[in-house]
């Protein structure tokens, strides 16, 4: 059995006429045989009536800390009505489907609601609809407890609903529809250069998910990856070959530096950090960190010296560190409106002067380095938002990307 998950998104969900996309989109692979899985996100973005986002002001209004237990139940209903409104679509295009939830379709997974981790999928429900013949729709971004609670699997969590699908069918591929054309060497909305990549390695993908890049989350990177499934990148809205996301070995990989001569595979960029500086003191930094790591609070690019630690948070947590670091009397400064900027390529590793070229390039444009950290695929530099456009336009053209 040959079987491929599509899952499809917000925007390609929204309207009747993007909806008769989508239906074309599984009426065409079902014709050339092909046996297939749907997961589908919340119809619209947040103010379209039957958005996340939307039932969540909602709620809001009433009480803003809502049991969590209630608000992963209320979260569920949007990708459960899109389900339902599909299915229906597809029976009136001479289709069997049927629908779903992600309780129902085998996705078990504990109680940290809002953040749900999988404990297990059992794909069973899913493989003998399509023993019938049948298209099994499922509502994505969603699980269920072993308790029977509905819980949710966070942002993003329809790509990893499509990637756990994927995996415990034993799918051929996973194909993620969107309203682009597939990834992007850079955010074309501030590099006009920038292209889309025919293909590009797991790890690759991972990191630019992980470095800002919101095509696909993160975690349905990683389930494909440890799969060894094929991610296919694609738009609803056209017929492009979109992006696809495998594994390239040893060798592909040098072959590739030599044939492309090219050692950045792609840039992405995290607006609104601020970087936080603590200079010496006598209380423990460890006591900091585990702080922060108790509020749930993500550090990024740490610089850790005798004298001064530096290290960058999302700027909505900055008041709570604040908080934190003066309740201790330690001694800070911080600097807003920053943006983590990183380029990725597996290429780069053992390449010498690519940081060099980084410095370079940015000095060049007068754009200052506030930090930097780098790895064996990764270079990031901390800058000022109101240098983005410029950084990352400049880097694109320096890396050659656009040819």
């Amino acid at each position: 059995m040959s079987i491929v998950v599509q899952k499809f998104g917000g925007t390609s969900m929204a309207t009747e006429e993007t909806r008769k996309k989508v239906i074309d989109k599984i009426i065409k692979a079902k014709r050339v045989g092909k046996e297939l899985v749907v997961v589908v996100s919340a119809i619209g973005r947040s103010g379209d009536p039957y958005a996340t986002d939307t039932f969540i002001n909602m709620i809001k209004q009433g009480n803003e800390n809502p049991p969590q237990r209630e608000l992963d139940l209320l979260m569920a209903c949007g990708e459960v009505i899109s389900a339902v409104v599909l299915c229906n679509t597809l029976h009136a295009s001479g289709y069997e489907a049927t629908v779903l939830t992600g309780g129902q379709a085998g996705i078990i997974t504990d109680e940290s609601y809002g953040q749900a981790d999988i404990l297990r999928v059992d794909p069973s429900a899913i493989l003998l609809l399509l023993k019938k013949g049948i298209v099994p729709i499922v509502a994505g971004f969603q699980g269920m407890s072993e308790s029977g609670n509905v819980t949710t699997l966070g942002r993003g969590g329809s790509d990893t609903t499509a990637s756990l699908v994927g995996e415990a069918v034993k799918a051929d591929v996973i194909e993620i529809y969107t309203d682009v054309d597939g990834i992007m060497t850079a955010d074309p909305r501030i590099c006009s250069a920038a292209k889309v990549i025919d293909k590009i390695n797991y790890s690759e993908v991972f990191q630019m998910a992980d470095s800002g890049a919101k095509v696909i989350h993160p975690r349905a990177v990683e389930v494909a990856m440890r799969a060894n499934i094929p991610l296919v990148i694609k738009n609803t809205f056209t017929d492009t070959a979109g992006t696809y996301i495998i594994h390239y070995s040893a060798e592909e990989l040098n072959i590739l530096k030599k044939t492309t001569g090219k050692v950045i595979t792609g840039i992405a960029h995290i607006p609104n950090r601020v970087q936080i500086c603590m200079e010496d003191s006598d209380i423990d930094d460890e006591l900091i960190f585990t702080g922060l790591a108790d509020h749930r609070i993500s550090i990024d690019i740490i610089n850790i010296f005798p004298e001064r630690k530096f290290f960058t948070i999302d700027a909505r947590y900055l008041q709570l560190v604040r908080q934190m670091l003066e309740e201790k009397k330690m001694k800070y400064y911080y600097i807003e409106n920053c943006c983590k900027i990183t380029l990725i390529g597996e290429r780069m590793t053992g390449v010498p002067g690519v940081m060099a070229r980084i410095i370079r390039c940015l000095k060049r444009n007068r754009i200052e380095i506030l930090q930097t950290t780098d790895s064996l695929t990764t270079i990031s530099c901390l800058i000022r938002n109101e240098d983005i456009m410029q950084a990352v336009t400049a880097l694109h053209q320096e890396f050659e990307l656009s040819t």
